[in-house]
């Protein structure tokens, strides 16, 4: 019995000793930030490795749902938790407004099942005149318009930025309520007009969002055409850092993938096809846009139309193919971008064209290298303007079929000093430099 009663003793002196050790060690532990940890630079907080995440499916996910709706309500419930995951599953999702990107959101589709088509739109006459600021609409005729769809209004002077894109908020028989104001007078005496148009994927100035593996059914035989400057398949404004990924977009009554007044903008390994305008638009002032690894085909105008202001960009290793106009646009004030390893062919008109632009106004310093131009319409490089200090380094220039005259090089009267170099050319007229003293 002694004996038994001193081993017991020593075994609680033990146990408790050790756990007198747990506790200090515990009660010591050092949970301070570590020298690398910093604050974002938005929030008063550091990188946490678990952020918000919901589903959205038409079964078996956190949310279930057939359109926009249900879409719109994952991607807001993430951003008002500050930003994360929205994933999207297979199946089509009819669309009555756009889905409307938030800052610091991922939305994510299943790759090449995940469609977001746009719903059949009507067009009405306004009978009433739509004054600069006034927040709603009359219409003729009122059917095919109803409460949460999107909305476009313009007249025949009130196109580009001035046109019109919201939502419908109210109702009250003829007269529609609107949750933006009018971009300008849309006057019944110059065919002022309502649709339910809209960009299927909308972002304004939801900077540091994402769009990943979607593909965007425009529907163009049931829909008015929307202008690039306010809408596309995918369309952002004023959208800095957001990422284009993996996206298909294919006939939309207008352009495919436009970015406006949007800096820093990556569009990678998406595709771009039988969209009735443009199919790749960035534009209006956007700086170090990024375009790779990208396919704009069967568009009815341009492949890639650098609109105004275009500067510092990188657009590598894309195929711009079988457009209605030219492969590669590049005009006002689109400079210091390098255009590389891309291939350009079978464009109704020139592979590369360069338009007219005065002195001051000119895309100069732009540099084409390493791309495969060949068997366009036009000239495959034609340089208009009075534009200078353009390279085209190490090209291949081509028309391989058969009873083509075609033109390697075009340039005119007013071309400045220009770099030719290393470019591989077989057409049947090389170069057509028509300036008065040859600069090249």
């Amino acid at each position: 019995m002694a004996r038994t009663l001193i081993l017991s003793v020593m075994f609680l002196t033990v146990f408790l000793g050790a756990s007198g050790s747990l506790i200090a060690a515990e009660a010591t532990a050092d949970f301070s930030p570590r020298p690398e940890e910093q604050q974002l630079p938005t929030a008063m907080h550091s990188a946490m490795d678990r952020l918000p995440r919901i589903t959205v499916g038409q079964k078996d996910a956190d949310v279930i749902g057939r359109d926009n709706r249900v879409l719109q309500a994952a991607v807001d419930y993430v951003a008002a938790l500050g930003g994360g995951l929205v994933e999207v599953g297979s199946g089509e999702y009819l669309m009555r407004d756009s889905l409307h990107l938030r800052p610091n959101v991922t939305v994510r589709g299943v790759k090449g099942q995940t469609v977001l088509r746009k719903a059949p739109g009507v067009v009405s006459a306004l009978v009433l005149d739509g004054d600069f600021g006034e927040q709603q609409i009359t219409v003729a005729d009122p059917n095919g318009f109803a409460v949460g769809y999107g909305v476009a209004v313009w007249d025949d002077r009130a196109g580009g930025f001035h046109t019109t894109v919201a939502r419908i908020t109210g109702q009250k028989g003829h007269t529609f309520a609107i949750d933006k104001p009018l971009m300008a007078d849309c006057m019944v005496g110059n065919h002022a007009k309502a649709a339910t148009v809209f960009p299927v994927v909308s972002a304004y100035h939801a900077q540091g969002a994402r769009i990943e593996d979607v593909t965007i059914d425009g529907n163009k035989a049931e829909n008015a055409a929307l202008n690039g400057c306010r809408g596309a398949g995918i369309f952002l404004y004023g959208s800095h850092g957001m990422v284009i990924q993996g996206c298909t977009i294919r006939g939309y009554h207008g352009d495919g993938i436009s970015f406006q007044q949007s800096n820093d903008v990556t569009v990678a390994e998406c595709i771009s096809e039988d969209n009735a305008d443009l199919g790749l638009h960035p534009g209006s002032g956007s700086q170090r846009p990024i375009v790779r690894r990208c396919v704009a085909r069967r568009n009815g105008t341009d492949g890639l139309f650098l609109c105004w202001r275009v500067r510092h960009g990188l657009f590598e290793d894309n195929v711009l193919e079988g457009n209605g106009r030219f492969g590669i646009s590049i005009g006002h004030k689109d400079s210091d971008n390098l255009l590389r390893r891309n291939v350009v062919r079978s464009n109704k008109e020139h592979g590369v064209f360069f338009r007219v632009e005065s002195l001051g106004m000119a895309p100069h310093r732009n540099r084409l290298e390493e791309n495969v131009i060949e068997n366009n319409g036009g000239a495959e490089i034609r340089v208009r303007g009075e534009v200078n200090d353009l390279v085209f380094r190490n090209n291949v220039i081509r028309d391989d079929r058969p009873q083509e005259r075609n033109v390697g090089f075009q340039i005119d009267e007013t071309v400045g000093p220009i770099v030719l170099d290393g470019n591989t050319i077989k057409t049947p007229t090389p170069i057509d430099d028509r300036r008065p003293a040859r600069q090249n």
